[in-house]
């Protein structure tokens, strides 16, 4: 293996198998490229809380792991437990959102730096909440009560893609150039701060190392990885990624997220 590459690497839909465990493949393919002097940089629109619990839970917290949270606005070393980073988005923006979002009757929430933030409590809030593990604080006179500036918002739908896309379009008027918008799955509509996303992170955390685009693969599986793909030479979908994605990526594996894919891409691009 060649030392000095890095791998960026999704969780859900790319790391993590659908149960969200690791297979012994993909974990064994992982620790190899740490031990040979490589690096590691989980990449996922999950906060930073969150993120970090699945990183300890893998053993991801050796010199030369990274964790990239909230799509690119949080840039964490965590081995030495600090920010590298950060990005936010101005509150009066996220307060205009909510109001939105609530005219819209879909559901809406943020974080501050430990719990997610919502005005009621909701069964969007419950599914969150239950998959990302996280504590969360309701905003007993709304979304006035935000103070510190978040990192995104999210809105949820679990029925309908659709009603997400027509907010998304009814409102890019006023959220364009202001705050970069996408989705991380057919459920979440993401409202990061302009001009962030994974591809970002990316492009800063090479900057940091000195690792050349070119020496970095990437693997993921939905719309919010793409830039992220796009930001190394070597970008892969995953087999079960969306169609755009599989566009987007240099190279599309032939294993799933349930059959070791991301030991593919490592196979394939550090050997």
């Amino acid at each position: 293996m060649k030392q000095g590459r890095i791998l960026f690497t999704d969780l859900d839909g790319t790391l993590l198998s659908d149960d969200k465990s690791i297979s012994p493949k993909n974990r064994r393919a992982v620790d190899q490229v740490l031990a040979e002097g490589n690096f590691i940089a989980i990449s996922t629109g999950r906060p930073l809380e969150s993120g970090k619990l699945v990183a300890e839970e893998l053993g991801l917290t050796k010199p030369g792991c990274y964790l990239i949270a909230f799509n690119g606005s949080v840039l964490y070393d965590c081995f030495a437990r600090k920010i590298l980073h950060e990005e936010t988005i101005p509150v009066s923006l996220v307060q205009r959102l909510f109001v939105q979002a609530k005219k819209a009757g879909i559901y809406i929430q943020t974080y501050d730096r430990k719990d997610i933030l919502a005005e009621e409590y909701t069964k969007e809030l419950a599914y969150y909440a239950e998959r990302t593990r996280m504590s969360y604080r309701l905003l007993q006179n709304g979304a006035s009560e935000l103070y510190e500036k978040p990192y995104k918002a999210l809105l949820i739908s679990l029925s309908s893609r659709q009603r997400l896309e027509e907010f998304k379009r009814a409102n890019a008027s006023w959220t364009d150039g202001k705050m970069n918008a996408f989705f991380s799955c057919p459920e979440y509509l993401e409202y990061c701060p302009c001009g962030v996303g994974k591809g970002f992170a990316v492009r800063r955390l090479l900057q940091i190392l000195k690792i050349p685009a070119e020496y970095a693969a990437a693997a993921g599986d939905e719309e919010n990885d793409i830039s992220m793909l796009q930001a190394v030479k070597n970008g892969a979908a995953v087999k079960n990624a969306a169609a755009s994605v599989k566009e987007a990526a240099a190279y599309v594996t032939e294993r799933d997220n349930n059959h070791d894919a991301v030991a593919e891409v490592i196979e394939k691009f550090f050997y």
